[in-house]
């Protein structure tokens, strides 16, 4: 005989689906303090990645520790029953970030800290339409691809010193490792190379190599978003050309007439 369905707890469960969807997808006033409450929440998970020498391992530190952890365990959670598809949600690194995350905060004495990990969720709500929507709403929508740029920069430097801090100088007392770790992407992604913080063995030399090539292109990205006149993305229905002045009339390519939305400012 079929095992029959229980009605209302299939609505409720669609009903709590419906109201974390609205709260993590929207648009709404309240979706946006939502989104930026869980920002914050990022935030303040690294701002504990750094103080973690501070507490020694001690009783403190565990709870905050197994804190984040449930606050963690609560948003994958949350996550997977908003997922319109589980398995591509399972194969999102996100998702594996934050399972490794998660690991490392339920097991702090046999993982290393890799807390560092959750500024890749500060770098994914600077990409989010709710990100854009606040700053067009501040009114610094001309300003968007700039400020884009720098979150994007600013996460591949806090990555790259996090995982150098995590690997090569988490041993050191105080803030003097984790200031070595910065001060060397830092020389790093600008090609400076004083040389006199170096990173040793293989894998020290295979992080200097990446470092260099990738930050090295955020930096120049981030160059030129700042010294390039601003332009809005809007493409010719003509000739294809993504970019132009905000307010160009004719495609300078083509010279077909375009019509870019405007908000009257």
């Amino acid at each position: 005989m079929a095992e029959r369905r229980d009605p209302s707890g299939e609505r409720q469960l669609n009903a709590v689906r419906e109201r974390l969807r609205s709260l993590y997808l929207g648009t709404s006033r309240k979706a946006v303090r939502f989104q930026i409450t869980m920002a914050i929440i990022d935030v303040a998970i690294i701002a504990f990645f750094l103080a973690g020498p501070y507490f020694g391992g001690g009783r403190i530190y565990l709870i905050v520790d197994y804190a984040i952890a449930v606050v963690i365990a609560f948003e994958l959670g949350a996550r997977a029953l908003i997922a319109s598809n589980l398995r591509r949600w399972l194969t999102r690194p996100m998702t594996w970030v934050d399972t490794a995350i998660l690991a490392t905060l339920l097991f702090p004495a046999t993982f290393s800290n890799f807390a560092f990990l959750r500024a890749f969720r500060v770098w994914s709500l600077g990409q989010s339409k709710v990100f854009a929507l606040l700053i067009k709403r501040a009114g610094y929508g001309e300003w968007e691809e700039v400020i884009r740029a720098c979150i994007n920069f600013l996460t591949f430097l806090f990555l790259v010193t996090g995982f150098v801090y995590t690997v090569f100088f988490y041993h050191q007392a105080g803030v003097e490792g984790f200031v070595d770790a910065l001060y060397f992407t830092v020389a790093t992604i600008t090609t400076t190379g004083f040389g006199d913080i170096t990173l040793p063995g293989t894998l020290g030399k295979l992080t200097s190599i990446v470092t260099m090539i990738f930050g090295i292109s955020f930096f120049v990205r981030l160059a030129q978003a700042i010294v390039r006149p601003h332009k809005v993305v809007f493409p010719c229905p003509q000739c294809g050309l993504q970019r132009h002045d905000a307010d160009a009339v004719h495609c300078k390519a083509c010279g077909h007439v375009l019509n870019i939305p405007d908000e009257g400012s």
